[in-house]
């Protein structure tokens, strides 16, 4: 790709440029018909967008899995690999209650929900979240059958098996030799197969933004700009500020750089509305252009992916502020500490897929006794912060990729430095 006019990752925001042109001018300027709606907008848009998202999830199972394997096994030592693994989690969880507060925060000084006329909001249905215990989501995480796990993609089950027979092979050294290359050899044929489908990345993100706008009337916006800006504010003091800040005292890497180096997964991630699709494109591109080493990034992105929900947690955080004030419930200090926890927590085995934040959301509603109906207020105009979030959780899991590969020497700091063609 070097030295050409326009790489993979010029024709992908190209495509999302263009997407948002097109279905723009579909939403305004085309009348309601058969051509535009059932041909083009839940036709052609609706089968390419989707299929190409079908065909990066189709990677993420078994890419996740052998490069895990491979990754685990490289480390080779169980006190190193939890040392990764504990230094991650930690990461992610102080990352994710300081997004609730920086949301709380902003929410608390822009009001979103005072002087909302309610009438003026389309209402949707609630799906309602069963909540689960503590011991359970911990218990959820060994795998009871795991050929079971890797057809259902139950990601934290996956993600373990994978490290116990990375472990194992690293034991067992040439013993295990023969099952050792089968898997490296297998990592190498996902690594093809992602470089194969990314190639139609920019033809599915425009039909996936083409599709996604062309269905957004702007009449659906204006009773809740505030909502919206709420969230946005806090989503970009959470990227721009927080991720930032912490890169720089952590590894002293010049933030602008990393953002532009990254920028290409934070729109595709936009684009695609899920972290999981974005999966192998955020891994190579952490190693290609970051310097991160994929023996860690390979442990750490796909757990980011599952548990560290940073955007998510601040809709969270801002929903509940904005239906507090709608219905005029007072919180106080104790029940903005239980949401802070309540969401943090919530965020542990989340899947990430498009808008599963509404139903987690349901959860934090009932532990400060809102009533879980003001989240049917919200759910029209999920959709497009449901891309903005998504582009905030995959930053954050690169973020803490590259602080614990630089705090376990396995960052290249040569391949950060280098000017991109």
């Amino acid at each position: 790709m070097k030295g050409k006019k326009f790489n993979l990752t010029t024709w992908i925001f190209i495509g999302l440029i263009g997407g948002l042109i097109v279905g723009v001018i579909f939403n305004q300027l085309i009348p309601h018909s058969y051509v535009r709606d059932t041909v083009f907008v839940e036709g052609i848009f609706y089968v390419i967008g989707n299929g190409f998202i079908r065909l990066m999830k189709m990677l993420v199972v078994p890419l996740v899995f052998c490069s895990l394997v491979c990754g685990s096994s490289a480390i080779g030592d169980t006190k190193a690999l939890g040392k990764v693994g504990g230094k991650t989690i930690a990461f992610y969880l102080v990352t994710t209650a300081l997004a609730v507060t920086v949301a709380i925060t902003v929410a608390s000084i822009i009001h979103p929900g005072i002087g909302l006329n309610m009438d003026s909001i389309e209402a949707g249905e609630v799906t309602v979240a069963e909540s689960t215990s503590m011991v359970d989501t911990l218990l959820n995480i060994i795998p009871e059958n795991p050929i079971q796990s890797l057809a259902s993609g139950t990601m934290l089950q996956v993600i373990l098996f994978a490290l116990i027979v990375g472990i194992l092979l690293a034991k067992m050294g040439e013993r295990a030799e023969l099952v050792s290359n089968f898997f490296n050899q297998c990592n190498d044929l996902m690594m093809e197969m992602t470089n194969m489908v990314m190639a139609f990345a920019p033809i599915g993100v425009f039909c996936m933004i083409s599709r996604t706008f062309a269905n957004l009337g702007f009449d659906a916006f204006l009773p809740l700009l505030k909502y919206m800006g709420s969230v946005t504010i806090a989503l970009g003091v959470q990227c721009f500020f927080v991720y930032m800040l912490l890169l720089l005292v952590f590894t002293r890497l010049n933030p602008l750089k990393f953002l532009k180096k990254f920028f290409p997964v934070m729109a595709f991630a936009f684009s695609t509305s899920t972290s999981n699709a974005t999966i192998p494109m955020n891994i190579d591109t952490l190693e290609e252009k970051i310097g991160v080493s994929r023996k860690i990034s390979s442990f750490t992105i796909p757990l980011g992916a599952t548990i560290n929900m940073d955007g998510t947690s601040i809709m969270q955080g801002v929903a509940v502020v904005f239906a507090a004030q709608a219905y005029g419930v007072h919180l106080g200090l104790k029940g903005y500490i239980t949401v802070i926890a309540t969401a943090t927590l919530a965020s542990i085995g989340t899947a990430g897929i498009p808008s599963v934040g509404l139903v987690t959301l349901s959860m934090v509603f009932a532990a400060v006794g809102l009533p879980v109906e003001a989240i049917a207020l919200i759910m029209g105009i999920d959709r497009i912060l449901d891309m903005l979030r998504t582009a905030v959780n995959i930053t954050g899991d690169a973020v803490c990729t590259t602080i614990v590969a630089h705090q376990n020497g396995d960052l290249n700091r040569d391949v950060f430095s280098k000017t991109e063609g």
